[in-house]
């Protein structure tokens, strides 16, 4: 036996007076995410995300062998190659997005992490690799990283920048 709709729970029966309070426009996106590779293997699937259309956001690789990491000008490559600095990159940022694999130590997350907390960003981290390997990884990031994933699917990543309207 069917049970019947009830007038409140269909968006399109609403009545006119609920109507008017109805928002149509859409949810807007984030100005200002920043999405950054911690070691050799995300970089290459943070690449590879930077060619998908996004909200804004903006992709950054480390710095191999660059100056010295130690604080909020530390170097970073745009994922076409430009040279910029995360101080620069956080000027407007809202939330930033470390991606990590087996290969990541923490001292990016930490400068990182420090410098999203002094500016009041949001931090997520998002490990990718089997659970048994990534353990050291997902410990440097979890101190630096408000919201923390660990999987073994690569989409995962791009699933979370969606959710999150980068």
């Amino acid at each position: 036996m069917m049970q019947p709709i009830l007038q409140s729970s269909c968006a399109l029966a609403t009545s006119r007076a609920e109507a008017r309070f109805r928002i149509d426009a859409p949810i807007a996106g984030r100005r200002g995410a920043r999405v950054v590779a911690l070691d050799d293997g995300a970089a290459t699937l943070v690449r590879r995300l930077a060619r998908a259309p996004w909200n804004g956001a903006r992709f950054f690789t480390l710095v191999a062998g660059g100056p010295d990491p130690g604080g909020p000008d530390m170097p970073l490559h745009t994922t076409t190659g430009r040279s910029t600095r995360l101080d620069v990159e956080l000027a407007e940022a809202d939330v930033a997005v470390m991606v990590a694999t087996t290969g990541s130590s923490g001292t990016a997350a930490s400068i990182i992490g420090r410098a999203c907390a002094h500016r009041g960003i949001m931090t997520a981290g998002v490990v990718l690799g089997e659970h048994s390997l990534v353990a050291d990884t997902v410990n440097a990031l979890r101190p630096h990283a408000q919201v923390l994933l660990v999987s073994r699917d690569e989409e995962d990543v791009a699933e979370v920048l969606s959710a999150i309207r980068a």
